[in-house]
Order: C-alpha cells, then sequence, then structure tokens
C-alpha cells in the first residue's frame, strides 16, 4: 500500500470495533480523509490523544481502498484541551469543524485548511470572542466555496453601496429595486460588523457591542444554512437570534 505524509486537523471521530477509531481529516495536501486509526481506544495507544476532534497532527497514512489507515501521528497544534475548557469555545468549534466536513472533499483545499487551524487556535487562546471566531469563519469559509456574501454593493444587480436590505437567499444586501416585499434592513453598525467579520478587522469586532454581534450573527447563520441547504447541528447550542423587519 503507498505510504504518504501529511498534516491534518481532526474534524470528528466514529467507534470502530471494540479499539479502532474512524478519523475524519481536513489535511493540507489530501484535501479531506477518512482513515481508521487502530488500537487508539486503547490506555496503551502511543496517539490516542493525538486524533482527536480540533487536534492538528503531522501524520504517515498508507492509503486503503475505501479507508486509509493512520500509522503514525505527531501533535502540531494541541488545541483540545483548551477548546473543550469552555463550553462557548466548545460549541463554536463543533460548528466551525462541522462546516468544514460539509464544505470540503477530497480534493486539495489548502485555504480552508489554514482557515481552519486559525480558527481552532483563535478559540484555544481565547484572542476574541468564540462567536465572532465562528462567525468570521462562516464567512469566510462560504466565500472560498464560492459563495462571498456582499454587505455593501447590491448583490443581484452590482448597483453600488452602501444598501440595506439583507437578503440571504439573494447573497447578502440588496438594492432598494431588486429587495423582495417586506425584506429586512440592516443598521450601519451591523453591516460594519458583517464586513470586519469577513475581512478580518478585528479591532472594529472587539469592540461591537453585544446586540449587534447578535444581528449580525443571526445573519450569518442563516446565510450559511441557507446555502448548506442542511442546517447545521451544532448551531442548535449557539445563542442565535433571527433577524427580523
Amino acid at each position: 500500500m503507498p505510504v504518504y505524509r501529511d498534516e491534518g486537523v481532526v474534524l470528528r471521530t466514529t467507534k470502530l470495533g471494540e479499539a479502532d477509531r474512524i478519523v475524519t481529516l481536513l489535511t493540507k495536501q489530501h484535501g479531506k480523509v477518512r482513515a481508521v486509526a487502530k488500537g487508539v481506544r486503547r490506555t496503551s495507544s502511543k496517539f490516542g490523544s493525538r486524533l482527536e476532534p480540533f487536534m492538528v497532527a503531522d501524520l504517515q497514512l498508507y492509503e486503503g481502498r475505501s479507508l486509509d489507515i493512520v500509522n503514525q501521528a505527531e501533535t502540531l497544534g494541541s488545541y483540545g484541551a483548551e477548546i473543550v475548557a469552555d463550553y462557548p469555545s466548545y460549541t463554536a468549534a463543533n460548528a466551525i469543524v462541522e462546516t468544514a466536513d460539509r464544505l470540503t472533499d477530497s480534493e486539495p483545499q489548502l485555504q480552508q485548511y489554514l482557515l481552519l487551524v486559525g480558527a481552532l487556535r483563535s478559540l484555544s487562546r481565547r484572542d476574541h470572542d468564540p462567536a465572532l471566531v465562528l462567525d468570521a469563519y462562516l464567512l469566510r469559509s462560504l466565500s472560498l466555496a464560492g459563495w462571498a456574501p456582499s454587505f455593501f454593493d447590491c448583490s443581484r444587480c452590482q448597483a453600488p453601496g452602501p444598501h440595506s436590505h439583507a437578503v440571504v437567499q439573494l447573497g447578502g444586501v440588496v438594492c432598494d429595486d431588486c429587495a423582495p416585499s417586506g425584506s429586512p434592513r440592516l443598521d450601519d453598525d451591523t453591516l460594519g460588523l458583517l464586513s470586519a467579520l469577513l475581512t478580518g478587522d478585528w479591532g472594529l469586532a472587539d469592540d461591537s457591542p453585544d446586540p449587534v454581534r447578535r444581528r449580525a450573527s443571526g445573519v450569518t447563520a442563516a446565510y450559511t444554512q441557507w446555502h448548506l441547504e442542511r442546517g447545521l447541528r451544532s448551531l442548535a447550542h449557539l445563542d442565535r437570534r433571527q433577524i427580523t423587519s
């Protein structure tokens, strides 16, 4: 069997038999990989703790017919313990890895991988509010997948902004001519925060008040669920409020 080496983030794990585990990874060079980690549930396992969700590891794998096999694992980013110790960070991380699992496949996706590692690292270090990290990740990962939202120009006819009608089905904000009847409007502060999260303006994002963050989170959650078509189960554990008119 061909052997290859790569680094990867553990997205989720599934028990297999009495001692093994199927590990779903987003790797740096090989995209999403599903592999069997043999014996990792035994207390004597040399690398069981290195293959838990949110961990980043340097891996050696054997290529298999349906599932690859993990032969070696060395920790590169030990983020799991710090994330699990804080409930808001833990719920945000679950939504992040679920999104990564849904948006990626076996094709190499370096930018998605780097974005995921950066988000988990930020959660483990408590760099920013976990909800902000999650919303920034969701907007950016969707953009990398080809669904970049617009929070300034009209997303439908590209009329120069600013515009304030928010219609997630149309890709963000739209002008008065393109806005369906009854579509809600967003205030300038919420639109500013959404743009900041998309572009990485953490100074503005960190200074935003809670009501603005909740409104931005509602828009982000609705936008994410629309494009993923099926709801993210992890979002049910977060404090989200729907945007109303």
